[in-house]
């Protein structure tokens, strides 16, 4: 059985989570889904970054520790996962002994290898950003960009990485792996990066300035950087898995990849004689009316907001509909309300109504046997058979939002299967033909339904499964058997009813006077 090791980025514990986390989650848990079903041993991994100047600043704020600080808000972030049904297999904490111990012996181990010497620093510094500022970083104006805050000029010891040694190295690998990066341009404006020279990386902090970090191993007045501690976690968490590192993926936004995933990752990882991962796949951000949602703008949407009125799969299904991975996309809530109207609510939830109905109604509740192959029929099963071939490398190539179109195309097309069928009125015939016609429709819906929730299952797990049940049937293990159009219903009783998607109440009118 092939590894998939997948991650998320570390959530920094310095404020509550917001949409673009949300998204994280369930995108990277559509993968793990998918390629548990596709028969991968699958690892997924997620977790918090709790160490840095912001964090110690906050929790002083607040007058707690900040360990204090980092339990109750990294709570926060492990509660958001089962109301979004993510399927992790572990959380790690940067705070925990397992990636202390990780983070120690690769910095022990740089250190006595000689990439990590000390020097004196004197430069321009970020508190928000935490990073230490170069003149090309500043505006054309002079001015510091407003992402990195408040700037203080320094001067400081501290303990540097050798990073400009491996410039030309991580180069060469980049352009051997073209597809090293997902999307594809993310990659190439990596190597644009990389035409400047790289500095060497500062991976220090005194104790003197910061105090909340993990110490050097072998200097205790000092700190690591926070960036240098949480990168690390990828690989902390399975270092005691035998067969799992290195990561298939990481899953990241896109803020992140420059420099920090895409630069200063890989070459730690060679720096430490680690292999690299398989990829990394850089998300967009959700916009709202053309700037991005975060919490420094103050228009982050809280996400258990859309899943306690709609519930969970709505809102997942939303998410990867609505965003082509890599790309920005809006979010509005009346977006929101078109896609689950027409097609959760008007396209699945009314296909599903229809076949508990009808069987209910036409064949005592019990889901008959198909007995004609007309052109109708025959036309719905080959656009079956076009929809999961195409729906599956879309799935592989990261196209979710194009997937679930065809699978919304398959279920539309059922949907006028029924209406040209119309076993409403062929119930009303005592004709052998209109009742064998009858028949097959019935089973020809029943079949079509049980397909397609089967195909969108590691979007919607939970409609999949309510779905399976009202229709009587226990999925198989093997995935791929699941998707051949066969006649396992036959003979099933199924569910009168099912609500899945109710629709939303109205929004009340402003009183009068």
């Amino acid at each position: 059985m092939p590894s998939f090791y997948i991650t998320t980025a570390i959530d920094y514990v310095n404020g509550s989570p917001h949409l673009g986390h949300a998204y994280e989650k369930v995108l990277t848990d559509v993968i793990a889904r998918f390629r548990r079903q596709q028969g991968d041993q699958v690892h997924f991994l997620t977790g918090v970054d709790e160490h840095g100047q912001k964090v110690q600043a906050s929790a002083k704020k607040r007058g707690i520790p900040p360990q204090q600080f980092c339990d109750e808000v990294s709570a926060e972030f492990r509660a958001l996962l089962p109301r979004l049904n993510i399927s992790n297999d572990d959380f790690i904490r940067t705070t925990e002994p397992r990636h202390k111990t990780v983070v120690q012996a690769v910095l022990q181990q740089l250190f006595d290898k000689g990439e990590i010497y000390k020097a004196e620093y004197q430069g321009f510094y970020s508190t928000r950003q935490e990073q230490f500022l170069q003149e090309k970083d500043r505006n054309p104006d002079g001015s510091w960009p407003e992402l990195f805050g408040e700037v203080t000029e320094i001067t400081e010891s501290n303990y540097f990485f050798k990073l400009k040694h491996y410039q030309a190295w991580l180069v060469d690998f980049l352009t051997q792996k073209p597809d090293f990066i997902f999307p594809a341009y993310r990659q190439k404006q990596v190597l644009e990066f990389l035409k400047e020279p790289l500095n060497d990386l500062c991976i220090s902090r005194p104790k003197e300035r910061l105090e909340w970090g993990i110490p050097m191993p072998f200097d205790d007045g000092y700190v690591t950087y926070v960036w240098f501690d949480a990168l690390l976690n990828y690989y902390s968490a399975v270092a005691d898995k035998p067969g799992t590192w290195p990561a298939t993926y990481h899953v990241i936004g896109k803020d992140i990849l420059v420099p920090p995933h895409a630069v200063y990752w890989p070459i730690m990882l060679q720096a430490a004689g680690l292999p690299l991962p398989g990829g990394i796949i850089a998300h967009g951000w959700w916009m709202q009316r053309g700037a991005k949602m975060s919490k420094s703008t103050g228009n982050a949407l809280n996400p258990l907001d859309l899943v306690t009125e709609f519930g969970t799969d709505a809102f997942r299904y939303f998410l990867i509909r609505e965003m082509n991975v890599g790309q920005d996309s809006d979010f509005t809530r009346e977006q929101f309300l078109v896609r689950y109207n027409s097609e959760l609510a008007n396209n699945l939830g009314n296909l599903v109504n229809r076949t508990l109905n009808m069987t209910t109604r036409f064949a005592g509740g019990v889901v008959p046997a198909a007995e004609t192959t007309e052109e109708l029929d025959l036309a719905l099963r080959a656009l079956w058979d076009r929809t999961r071939d195409e729906f599956i490398p879309l799935c592989e190539g990261f196209q979710f939002h194009t997937a679930l179109e065809r699978a919304m195309v398959f279920l539309t097309e059922t949907n006028a299967y029924i209406e040209k069928r119309a076993p409403w009125k062929l119930g009303k015939s005592t004709d052998p033909k209109d009742q064998a016609l009858l028949r097959t429709s019935l089973a020809t819906m029943a079949e079509a339904l049980r397909l397609a929730v089967a195909l969108i299952q590691h979007v919607t797990p939970t409609t999949t499964e309510k779905i399976n049940a009202v229709l009587g049937h226990q999925p198989g293990a093997v995935w791929a058997d699941e998707l051949v159009w066969g006649s396992r219903l036959t003979g099933v009783k199924v569910a009168e009813s099912l609500v899945l998607f109710p629709r939303p109440a109205p929004p009340a009118k402003p009183a009068t006077a």
